[in-house]
């Protein structure tokens, strides 16, 4: 899809497709009334701007839409991209990932949000472990961040940019 076609979709079809970049009900709708976009940095722009504006439930709203980092269901082609890192990750990361991604889901309520692409096992066991101490004030910032980075990524890919 182009820029253009985004802009010119039906408004519930722009939504699913906005909400396909990020999970969060209010940021999709605040996007799909945002259009027309002048161009992909304008959309991007403004989808930080929108991003940054919502609050907590909006935030894991989104966080829940996301697959935790190593699991073995199906996910969207999407998420399987994004954590291409995952396919050369042995056993023992993999069962190390899940414990932790276990235990930081329980200490936070939400699962561990990192922008996978790009990161191999040990990058992303790295980050979670470096995350797990955090206190809930400070993790929330941070996973708010990488979810912002994802999504990103995931309009450049909505628009073939």
């Amino acid at each position: 899809m182009t820029l253009g076609d985004l802009n010119a979709l039906e408004p519930s079809r722009a939504y699913q497709e906005l909400l396909r970049c990020c999970g969060s009900s209010r940021w999709a709708a605040a996007m799909t009334a945002a259009r027309p976009f002048e161009t992909v940095d304008a959309m991007q722009t403004r989808g930080s701007a929108m991003w940054s504006s919502l609050g907590r439930e909006d935030w894991l709203e989104a966080f829940a839409a996301h697959p935790k980092i190593g699991e073995q269901r199906k996910v969207s082609a999407w998420s399987q991209a994004e954590q291409a890192g995952m396919q050369s990750a042995d056993s023992a990361s993999r069962t190390r990932l899940a414990v932790l991604n276990a235990e930081y889901e329980a200490r936070f309520g939400y699962i561990f949000i990192v922008c996978a692409t790009g990161k191999s096992p040990a990058e992303m066991l790295s980050m979670l472990e470096a995350r797990l101490p955090n206190d809930a004030d400070r993790e929330l910032p941070i996973a708010a961040e990488e979810q912002r980075k994802i999504t990103a990524l995931r309009l450049d890919k909505l628009v073939d940019a």
